[in-house]
């Protein structure tokens, strides 16, 4: 709904500056698409204090950087434009319930997002509001409504789809103060606000691509819906064929087809299309080094986690520890490209953490926990520490697509278990062989062994009760045995080690309350879907549903 002309006859209308507004705001972003960020934010600063849509487009341009960066100037530069967005959103008064929200997504992170119940509550009621007002036959469309109706549809969609992702128990909390997400109906507005015009309709077509090429792939059971993806990139592609975003995602895409040449070309091709935002190109070498682990490329895989422990802050424990990591499966007339000690780079990981709102971040958890075993003087080496890693962010089922990679990967964890029944026994044999015997089955599943597949998995549960320090290790052997019976349409043997992996995880004696609240639902979710009765079944408190890279780092220290 916009304003009605006001004023003296020679006086420009809302209406009228509302139109210009959204012009330039488009034009702004059509530049910031085509990597002419400078000039996006250049066109955009002069009316920040004037304009709201000026305002909010320009902060969210720095929010994202920052997002990108975490470079702690760069969060506060963005943080105090934001600030300053709000307060011209509420000197404006056209428009301004809906615009007052636009802010959320982009100035909250999750504690904050917890902490500030109150506010987001009113955003949420705010967005709901807007949605019913839409819905009602008294309605009005204005000019502009595409706009308008375009915010709500991201607003409605995006507070849905991330509150249906929520850890059961804070989402029933979160439920009793008013809030509830229902994922499809999340879906379905994003997916609408992505068909229309509007000013919206690439932050809701981006949001989309995050959750099909990313949340529902790394933090689910690897089954992205890249068919989905792939059509909303498409027109996008074609009118932006050398916009940094898209052609990230574009790799992406190709990533989790398995076409992993074909990914490394749109990653290189990202890569150069650009240079004013280094972060783009940190983006592509992450996803770079994991496609050269694909390959087995050790050297290209090194050398780009040495680049990321350069150049980007993110997470330097992790680049560490995958530089440790790629330099342990160099063969012996390797020479380190640096010449960089392996065990001395492990050694330096626990030093690294970083914490984020007082928490650290799961893959550095990870990494830190793995990398421990080096602190002794006389360190027993991790048999196939890339590999593992991989499979946290659920690299298994990339190359599951690609026979002749999961033969390689399979070739070299063979490699792997032989070496380590040659090697005098010790306190983490059995901790090792189970996690090649992990690996093993995954690839082993993927090239349709599945007996053997399955003795393997079964193998580690068998052997629970000798593993001294992995024991995240069970839980998810059990559900990889599980998703492997599902694809069987072995519905209640797969219930049944469902069940059973709740429990072990329950038992693990690093378990803490602390961590169980703050955990996510798993991809497990999907899977119990595919049953029938996964709904019923959390209703009944039957099975707490997590990600599976909970279940991985849920039971590590801080």
């Amino acid at each position: 709904m916009e304003s009605r002309p006001a004023g003296s006859a020679g006086a420009r209308s809302p209406t009228s500056d509302l139109n210009v507004a959204l012009r330039e705001c488009m034009a702004a972003l059509d530049l910031f698409l085509n990597n002419k960020f400078s000039d996006a934010l250049a066109s955009l600063q002069a009316k920040t204090k004037d304009s709201m849509y000026h305002a909010l487009t320009y902060a969210t341009i720095l929010e994202m950087q920052a997002m990108m960066t975490f470079d702690p100037q760069d969060i506060l530069n963005a943080g105090n434009t934001m600030k300053e967005a709000q307060a011209t959103c509420q000197r404006v008064t056209a428009d301004i319930k809906a615009n007052q929200n636009d802010r959320l997504y982009v100035d909250e992170n999750m504690v904050s997002f917890i902490k500030g119940g109150i506010k987001v509550r009113n955003s949420y009621q705010t967005y709901r509001e807007l949605d019913s007002l839409i819905q009602s036959p008294h309605y009005v469309k204005g000019e502009n409504h595409l706009h308008f109706e375009g915010g709500v549809k991201l607003g409605v969609g995006a507070f849905n789809l991330t509150l249906s992702m929520f850890p059961a128990r804070i989402l029933r909390l979160l439920e009793f103060v008013g809030f509830s997400g229902n994922k499809e109906h999340g879906l379905l507005q994003l997916q609408e606000g992505a068909s229309s015009y509007s000013f919206r309709s690439v932050l809701c077509t981006m949001l989309l691509l995050c959750y099909h090429t990313f949340m529902t792939f790394v933090l689910g059971t690897g089954k992205g819906n890249v068919e989905e993806a792939e059509r909303l990139l498409k027109p996008y592609l074609a009118r932006y064929p050398k916009g940094a975003i898209f052609l990230f995602f574009a790799g992406r895409i190709e990533t989790l087809k398995g076409n992993i040449d074909a990914a490394v070309n749109r990653y290189e091709e990202c890569c150069e299309a650009q240079q004013y935002w280094k972060q783009f190109h940190h983006m592509c070498y992450w996803e770079l080094m994991w496609c050269f682990t694909y390959k087995r490329q050790w050297k290209m895989a090194f050398f780009y986690a040495d680049l990321l422990s350069k150049e980007n802050t993110w997470s330097k424990a992790t680049y560490i520890y995958m530089k440790a990591a790629y330099l342990s499966m160099f063969g012996p007339d390797d020479c380190s490209p640096f010449g960089d000690s392996e065990a001395e780079l492990f050694r330096i990981v626990p030093s690294l953490k970083l914490k984020i709102a007082g928490k650290s971040l799961p893959t550095e958890k990870f990494a830190i926990r793995k990398a421990r075993r080096y602190l002794s003087s006389n360190p027993v080496p991790l048999p196939v520490p890339p590999l593992e890693m991989m499979y946290i962010w659920n690299g298994y089922a990339v190359i599951g697509k690609c026979p002749n990679l999961t033969e390689g990967m399979l070739e070299t964890l063979i490699e792997a278990e032989e070496a380590l029944a040659r090697s005098p026994a010790t306190e983490l044999l059995a901790d090792d062989r189970c996690v090649i015997k992990l690996l093993k089955g995954l690839c082993l599943k993927h090239l349709g062994k599945i007996s053997e597949a399955e003795d393997h998995f079964n193998y580690i549960y068998l052997n629970e009760k000798k593993i001294k320090y992995d024991h995240y290790l069970i839980p998810n052997a059990l559900l990889e045995l599980a998703i492997l019976y599902l694809d069987q349409d072995r519905r209640e043997e797969a219930i049944k080690l469902l069940e059973k992996a709740k429990v072990a995880q329950l038992e693990m004696s690093m378990w803490k309350e602390a961590d169980a609240s703050r955990v996510k639902k798993l991809g497990l979710e999907q899977l119990l879907e595919i049953t029938g009765d996964g709904t019923c079944w959390m209703k009944n408190g039957g099975l707490e549903l997590e990600l599976k890279l909970k279940l991985v780092t849920g039971f590590l220290d801080d």
